[in-house]
């Protein structure tokens, strides 16, 4: 049997629908080694960087891995020196093990009430609009076929039936969100938002830094503007294309190995609303409302990052 025999897959292996999209990404996380992975025993020195998916993530792995060894990048991929929580075990990787330098660094997607407890947590929120648009650009050439998935089919399925059902889980933006803004002025927590880092790296570093009490001198600040910037990390954008999570989709998803998974693009901020349609953005303002609005009590994402600390 080929892929192409496959309800919803092209020949390629890649889905068509949206249907066939979550029935592949259901085969690259398995409820085993999820629960390993929550099993993990977090020191208090211990960070765990915690956005929701391309929102933030791989930026704030590479700052925190640049500022903890000085600059190294002799890795393969960045979740292999700051390893994934949900997926480690079934990439057969041992959250236990050292990581050669200190303090220890994982990254999660899990809502706040679902991360191990007892360490540090690095959060970073992003426009709903954005994040979903750069997810659905991240999916298509390696989960999704190129053009057999339209944009705003893809938001609609996966993320506004989310969060209407408002369940956690994938998809689920908005549960994400609550369970860390309601955290988000513990000790333990460092709560960014991706629009400041953007508009201001040095700052970033700073707040990142002073929470993982790294010494930060000029030389390793400017060491980690110039390792956390675009440019950098596009010229060294293999070690940041999920090789370990590709892999992966090839051995048990029958996806294509030359699959597209680079997480470095654009970083912009504001394009989606160019892209999704109309009826889309409305979706989500609903949602918004429904979901944000009526429990916290801003009206927009503007209005929510606005409250934010943005300097140390």
């Amino acid at each position: 049997m080929t892929n192409s025999d496959f309800e919803g897959r092209a020949p390629s292996g890649r889905a068509t629908s949206v249907e066939s999209f979550q029935a592949i990404m259901g085969l690259m996380i398995t409820p085993e080694g999820i629960g390993k992975g929550l099993n993990l025993t977090l020191g208090p020195t211990d960070c765990v960087v915690t956005p929701f998916g391309k929102s933030g993530t791989t930026w704030l792995q590479q700052i925190a891995h640049t500022l903890r060894t000085r600059g190294d990048m002799d890795f393969d991929d960045i979740s292999r020196v700051a390893p994934w929580i949900e997926t480690s075990t079934d990439l057969g990787l041992d959250l236990d093990a050292p990581q050669g330098a200190s303090p220890r660094i994982f990254k999660s997607h899990l809502e706040a009430y679902l991360v191990p407890k007892g360490g540090r947590y690095i959060n970073s929120c992003r426009d709903p609009r954005d994040a979903l648009l750069s997810m659905y650009k991240f999916m298509e050439g390696w989960f999704i076929e190129p053009g057999a998935i339209s944009l705003d089919d893809f938001v609609m399925g996966v993320f506004v039936k989310a969060g209407k059902a408002a369940t956690g889980g994938p998809g689920d933006y908005w549960s994400h969100l609550k369970s860390w803004w309601l955290r988000s002025n513990d000790p333990d927590v460092l709560f960014l938002a991706y629009e400041h880092m953007k508009d201001d790296l040095t700052s970033t570093i700073q707040r990142i830094a002073a929470f993982m009490e790294i010494e930060l001198n000029d030389e390793l600040l400017a060491i980690t503007e110039n390792n956390a910037s675009l440019p950098f990390m596009q010229a060294h954008k293999d070690r940041f294309d999920d090789k370990l999570m590709r892999e992966r989709s090839v051995a048990v998803a029958g996806l294509p190995k030359d699959s597209d998974s680079s997480k470095v693009r654009t970083g912009q901020t504001g394009e989606a609303r160019g892209q999704l349609s109309k009826a889309v953005l409305e979706e989500l303002d609903a949602i918004w409302q429904e979901q944000i609005t009526s429990e916290f009590g801003f009206s927009d994402y503007n209005e929510m990052i606005a409250t934010l600390t943005r300097s140390s």
